[in-house]
């Protein structure tokens, strides 16, 4: 398991997060990578920003994700400390706040919805999201809570201030300028 968490960790630090910081979420999201989203948390010790992606899903006019390697993640904690987050969807920035889903029946739909958004992610679990049974998503669901996060305002995102949109633009402006002028 801690082999994976630092696969996730390397991957999640150096492509993830910097693809969504450059504007680039829309391209990543699908059935086959999962339905990513960013979440901007506030380190519970030392106070700086903290990113973490993870797969979500929208029922309602809420987000949902699951803590996937459970209670014990940072993130987590960081959410235990101070619920208020920023969520980098592909469709664009929003701030909530979290809260562990409560009722297993509606922790149980909300999984089963967040597994099959989980593309090729849900396969590190060992199981199939189209033919789990009930009795197996409550086993995750012990180690592993569904949160809901309730939307309260727009948040900042790649092309706000502390965002890295600048940097996809400055590039693409560069490569235009290239191919126009010195072809």
């Amino acid at each position: 398991m801690k082999i994976l968490r630092w696969i996730f960790w390397v991957l999640n630090k150096f492509f993830m997060v910097p693809l969504f910081r450059l504007g680039l979420g829309p391209f990543i999201g699908n059935p086959i990578t999962g339905y990513i989203m960013v979440v901007k948390t506030t380190g519970r010790k030392t106070g700086k920003t903290r990113y973490t992606p993870v797969n979500y899903a929208i029922k309602n006019g809420n987000v949902y994700c699951i803590a996937g390697f459970g209670r014990s993640s940072d993130w987590y904690l960081n959410i235990q400390d101070n619920p208020n987050v920023e969520l980098i969807l592909p469709s664009g920035p929003i701030s909530g706040v979290v809260e562990e889903v409560s009722n297993p029946d509606k922790a149980l739909k909300v999984a089963r919805l967040l597994f099959k958004n989980s593309g090729f992610a849900v396969i590190f679990v060992g199981f199939n999201p189209f033919a789990i049974s009930d009795d197996q998503i409550h086993g995750v669901l012990k180690r592993a809570p569904v949160l809901h996060i309730r939307p309260t305002g727009l948040g900042s995102g790649a092309s706000d201030p502390q965002g890295w949109m600048w940097v996809t633009m400055t590039a693409i402006t560069l490569l235009a300028l290239y191919l126009i002028l010195w072809r």
